[in-house]
């Protein structure tokens, strides 16, 4: 029950600051915590993507199925015990929209882009809990490699980044040393 208490405040927190600062607040807020919920995974060698979302599910006491559709398109289905939604609570379709485009799709797109920032992904919810009631919350995802000199030189551009850090490290030691004997 005190799980549940907290997840309305929770609830009403967000929908206060969708009042206060309109949808594009929780995005950026959503985008960035699924972000930082990937960095922890990864630092903890949780680097697939289909392992990194079923561990993010099952902390909200979730029973997820993901099915590998091809190597870019995979669908999620996330089972709850009951119809309540650990994000957008209780059944209101009036409110689902809003809480799949300012909330969910946001914080799993920020998750999967630290997760593996290889690719673009978008989501395609099939079911939500909060938009028609039930325990089950689908949806498509689909990932497109992403391609361009950007992408193809990333390790590249790393080298030539360190390069340039290390000699700068290293003319900042030479400045220093100077200052020192004189």
């Amino acid at each position: 029950m005190a799980t549940r208490d907290a997840l309305k405040f929770f609830q009403a927190y967000i929908s206060e600051l969708v009042e206060i600062g309109g949808e594009n607040l929780p995005k950026s807020i959503s985008s960035g915590l699924g972000a930082k919920l990937a960095t922890v995974y990864k630092e903890k060698g949780i680097f697939n993507i289909q392992s990194a979302l079923r561990r993010s599910y099952e902390v909200l006491n979730a029973s997820p199925e993901i099915k590998e559709v091809n190597k870019n398109e995979f669908e999620i289905k996330i089972n709850y015990n009951e119809s309540f939604c650990p994000i957008g609570g209780e059944p209101n379709s009036s409110k689902g929209d809003l809480i799949r485009k300012s909330i969910c799709i946001p914080y799993t797109i920020g998750f999967l882009n630290e997760t593996n920032s290889k690719y673009f992904y978008e989501i395609d919810v099939k079911n939500c809990i909060v938009s028609s009631g039930g325990n089950v919350c689908s949806y498509a995802l689909h990932r497109k490699r992403k391609t361009g000199e950007h992408n193809s030189n990333s390790r590249t551009e790393k080298k030539v980044r360190h390069t340039k850090e290390k000699g700068l490290i290293h003319s900042l030691k030479k400045l220093f040393t100077k200052r020192d004997k004189t």
